[in-house]
């Protein structure tokens, strides 16, 4: 067939359409949907400035998947906030297929809207047990999974042993979790010897910090929970450095029936310390395969330490 001028126009016109909706097209395919993990900047800036909310977390439509049925709540340690605590793990999560959820807990008038942790553990775990509530109820889960870190995990604790969490929780992960208590290096053992412990307390409490006696060991609310026993049903993992300076002795962190992993015996040259979990490599590796039913023996790479805090 003889292609005359206008055809042949025609046909190239057409030609340049194809290439250019293939090229615009093009990116648009290969867009990457996933969350970058965050790191200290973020964490700094969280804090600051979105002190409720951290990518990947509380879309109140997500629904679990077959292979993630349990949605993961997660939640922070005492002075911190869920815009800070978990810029890594819960963009990890989302990206994974989780649904995840994230709440603050234990704020006073002395929070200025972003320190947590710092009401009585007994009304910080009564919020945390409304707001896991709500994500089954938003979910039509029957169980979600937890990581807490330090008082989160106290929280978590709280959550199985106050709250009939025994049946609604699958697995729980705590960070340098604080349930049995802590001397913080010795201070609150020293303070007791010199008498003067109490008083600190009343002080503590009269500035709207009473979860920090809360978290003392040997205090009302541990003497309480610790008399109940760890329920059956969950599976447990804590996660713990030799290098913990605020819940101290590391090793009371352990939970009975637990899988008590110390990051320095898989990884020794880790010197993370008790606030860096949420930016340490290793942690974070267990903690997802932990989450996701993977082997006791699992090994992490023992790269991309967190601080030494």
């Amino acid at each position: 067939m003889r292609l005359t001028r206008s055809t042949s126009l025609s046909l190239a016109c057409a030609g340049t359409a194809a290439v250019l909706f293939a090229t615009a097209a093009a990116p648009a395919a290969r867009a990457d949907t996933r969350l970058p993990v965050g790191g200290l900047p973020q964490a700094a800036a969280g804090y600051a400035f979105h002190p409720g909310s951290v990518a990947g977390a509380n879309d109140w439509n997500c629904r679990p998947s077959a292979a993630h049925p349990d949605p993961v709540v997660l939640l922070p340690g005492t002075f911190a906030n869920i815009g800070a605590n978990f810029v890594a793990l819960s963009p990890m999560l989302k990206n994974a297929g989780y649904c995840v959820f994230a709440t603050n807990f234990g704020m006073t008038w002395l929070s200025a809207g972003r320190v947590g942790g710092l009401d009585t553990e007994t009304d910080s775990g009564n919020q945390v047990a409304a707001f896991i509530d709500r994500v089954l109820a938003a979910t039509g889960a029957d169980k979600v999974d937890i990581v807490g870190h330090s008082q989160g995990g106290s929280m978590g604790i709280n959550y199985v042993k106050l709250h009939d969490g025994g049946n609604k929780v699958g697995t729980y992960v705590g960070w340098g979790q604080s349930s049995n208590g802590t001397t913080l290096s010795g201070i609150t053992t020293a303070a007791t010897a010199l008498g003067v412990l109490g008083i600190a307390n009343v002080g503590l409490a009269a500035w709207g910090a009473p979860g920090l006696r809360d978290q003392q060991v040997g205090s009302g609310y541990n003497q309480r929970t610790g008399a109940i026993p760890l329920p059956n049903g969950p599976k447990y993992v804590t996660i713990q450095t030799k290098y913990d300076a605020v819940v101290t002795p590391y090793t009371t962190q352990s939970l009975p029936g637990a899988e008590n992993l110390v990051v320095q015996d898989l990884c020794p040259t880790d010197t993370v310390g008790h606030v860096g979990f949420f930016l340490d490599g290793p942690t974070l590796q267990l903690t997802m395969n932990a989450l996701g039913g993977g082997p006791a023996d699992f090994e992490p790479s023992c790269t991309d330490f967190g601080p030494a805090l």
